[in-house]
């Protein structure tokens, strides 16, 4: 039997758990020590620590405390680990918990974290995904089912004291180009809801004034939100710390290229089995600052796609030069007004592609001046053919689910 080292209850905050913590700092204790070559299970908080319901109402969406997120599991130290070296994470396997077997997908209001296409959609709403096995659907979007490629959003090693200034420096630094805009460039410390694992009070108080906020990814990993490290994958991270201090946690059960809700995969609390080894000063031996990794070798198997193009052109008609965010954002407009034509709501269309295991592609980035980004959209994961045909589309969705809950901004 495999032994799970954190284990937590649903029914408590993660703030009663000393084996979670959600900010980064390097003198965070570890919650257990573990061997090269062992493996072994950690249970995990949805990212936003069970803030959110499974329900018919997007109140909670609008008014989740995103100062709290996120909440992770560990840091794990491995015997041996020393800065300069790669600690090697294999994921034997992940899933939901039995009681469990649900998780939402979200789009922040403007005013509390906004997203990708915040300015097409600055209201919260969300939906509910039930699974059943490894597939998962939606009662707020008809029509819809696929194969879910359960993954970890969010997993990655302790910084050192050096790397954390750092990162503080460089964020603040970009955070005081334009302090007042909203969303906010960056999530700077905040020492009110931090949450510092096994940590001394007094030293807790203190960690928590310049700990990072976990919402980036950065050169140790952290919040990466790649669909791809999911069941077999093999993850070769930077030591930066004695001991390692591996953390995890934001499971998903699926997600689209860039997470483009922001909360923008299916989020769930779940397990994840893991085992560790390490390459010796492999950082110096490979040229490694950020994490490297093999894919999964258990994908779903969609091979017919319609893929939508976007280009450096963005929806006010602005030229900019090889923008490749400008571009993705365009083919995920390209692709969400496409879906309006089968009778989804244009929200409706930004889940599916913000949950489904849809690809996201840089096609192009040489041809002056437009970068070209494509979205791959699986045609198998709706129950009527999308192709586009002499015909012309007709309407495919129930008309008695018209639109996912939606909660307006407060006044």
């Amino acid at each position: 039997m495999t032994d799970t080292i954190v284990k937590i209850d649903l029914s408590k905050s993660p703030y009663e758990n000393d084996m979670i913590h959600n900010r980064w700092h390097p003198d965070i204790p570890m919650v257990a020590t573990v061997k090269p070559g062992d493996d072994f299970i950690m249970e995990c908080y949805d990212w936003t620590g069970g803030q959110i319901a499974n329900d018919d109402s997007a109140d909670d969406v609008r008014d989740v405390d995103l100062s709290q997120v996120h909440f992770l599991s560990g840091p794990v130290g491995v015997e041996g680990a020393e800065p300069g070296d790669l600690l090697v994470v294999d994921i034997m396997d992940i899933g939901a918990f039995d009681e469990s077997q649900w998780g939402f997908n979200g789009f922040f209001s403007k005013q509390n974290g906004g997203g990708f296409l915040t300015e097409h959609f600055p209201e919260a709403q969300k939906s509910i995904w039930d699974f059943n096995g490894m597939f998962t659907k939606s009662r707020h979007i008809p029509g819809v089912e696929f194969a879910g490629l359960i993954h970890p959003g969010l997993i990655g090693c302790l910084p050192s004291k050096d790397m954390l200034d750092t990162w503080n420096k460089r964020e603040k630094g970009l955070y005081d180009t334009e302090p007042d805009r909203v969303p906010a460039l960056a999530t700077l410390p905040y020492a009110e809801t931090a949450h510092m694992g096994r940590m001394a009070p007094d030293d807790a108080k203190e960690a928590a004034a310049e700990g990072a906020r976990t919402v980036p990814p950065r050169e140790h990993g952290g919040n990466c939100d790649i669909k791809d490290l999911s069941r077999g994958s093999k993850i070769y991270f930077p030591v930066y710390v004695e001991g390692g201090g591996l953390s995890v946690g934001d499971l998903h059960f699926s997600q689209g290229d860039g997470e483009i809700t922001f909360c923008g995969a299916i989020e769930m609390a779940g397990w994840i089995h893991l085992r560790v080894n390490l390459v010796k000063q492999g950082m110096s031996k490979y040229g490694i600052k950020n994490p490297i990794f093999k894919p999964s070798p258990i994908t779903p198997n969609y091979d017919d796609y319609i893929i939508f193009e976007g280009i450096s052109v963005d929806e006010y008609g602005e030229q900019h030069y090889l923008d490749v965010h400008v571009a993705y954002r365009q083919a995920c407009l390209n692709a969400i007004e496409f879906l309006t034509k089968f009778g989804y709501s244009k929200a409706q269309s930004y889940a599916i592609l913000g949950c489904a295991p849809v690809q996201g592609h840089i096609s192009g980035v040489v041809d002056i001046p437009n970068a070209c980004a494509t979205l791959w959209l699986p045609n198998d994961i709706f129950e009527f053919d999308i192709n586009p045909n002499a015909n012309g589309p007709t309407i495919q969705v129930d008309s008695s689910v018209v639109d996912i809950p939606k909660s307006p901004d407060k006044e």
